[in-house]
């Protein structure tokens, strides 16, 4: 067990009474962000893309399913993965308990990921996930979003000293580091106002931490846990306490 600090209960609450204000600091220091956040101007969505649903093929317009709004997770499942992430799953298991409550708010949430349909429905089926999830196989959606490299652009990572991490993570999945590292993890929104789609907000690495909740649930443990989540590059990372990309 690690040496810790023990003093009163009168030391810590004099001590908590001061993290409160900084807390509350970084609360409102998050409306304020969430404010600019959706100030952000939207970017219609003009290039056709079409994607593998259980239902067949659709348009993005479609994947609204009569919603106003859109949130994907890019799930990491490339075309020569057997199995999905493991990482991107235990996001899923966080994800897929709101569909409902963001239905509710007239939010539709699903997964899209580049590997076959069927693939996918196969593993959702073992998850035992209700959330909806289509295929972008064929498609340049995730690739024109900045969530899939090619194996060149990927060359400078796959000649150095692949991470051991790395290595596990890909024979989770059932492929080699190459295959594994060309998907990244993703979130994007989306909006549909007057038939046009327009994209609202894109982010990745630490950007999609709030889709994992345990995170936040081991900050307040003693010691943290240990960060285990997709790197920037559709690669892993772990450390103690969380890096700091952004």
């Amino acid at each position: 067990m690690p040496e810790h600090r023990v003093g009163t209960q009168e030391e810590w609450q004099t001590e908590r009474d001061k993290l409160l204000v900084e807390e509350k600091k970084l609360t409102h220091r998050g409306d304020e962000l969430t404010k600019q956040r959706q100030e952000l101007p939207w970017v219609p969505v003009e290039k056709e893309y079409s994607f593998e649903t259980d239902d067949g093929t659709k348009s993005l317009e479609e994947l609204f399913d009569g919603h106003s709004e859109l949130l994907i997770y890019h799930f990491m499942f490339g075309e020569p993965y057997e199995a999905g992430c493991t990482v991107c799953s235990s996001i899923t298991d966080n994800l897929t308990p709101n569909v409902p409550h963001l239905n509710a708010q007239d939010v539709k949430l699903m997964l899209v990921s580049r590997a076959p349909l069927e693939r996918l429905q196969a593993y959702k089926k073992r998850m035992g996930w209700d959330i909806d999830w289509a295929s972008t196989a064929g498609s340049d959606f995730n690739r024109d979003i900045g969530f899939a490299s090619t194996q060149e652009e990927l060359k400078p990572f796959l000649e150095g000293e692949i991470p051991p991490i790395v290595t596990q993570m890909a024979e989770r999945s059932g492929t080699d580091p190459g295959g594994y590292v060309a998907e990244s993890p993703g979130l994007s929104a989306y909006t549909l106002e007057d038939g046009v789609v327009y994209r609202t907000y894109v982010t990745t690495s630490r950007g999609i931490e709030p889709t994992m909740g345990y995170y936040y649930l081991l900050d307040r443990t003693r010691g943290g846990g240990t960060r285990l989540a997709p790197g920037s590059s559709g690669s892993i990372a772990t450390t103690s306490t969380r890096g700091s990309d952004g």
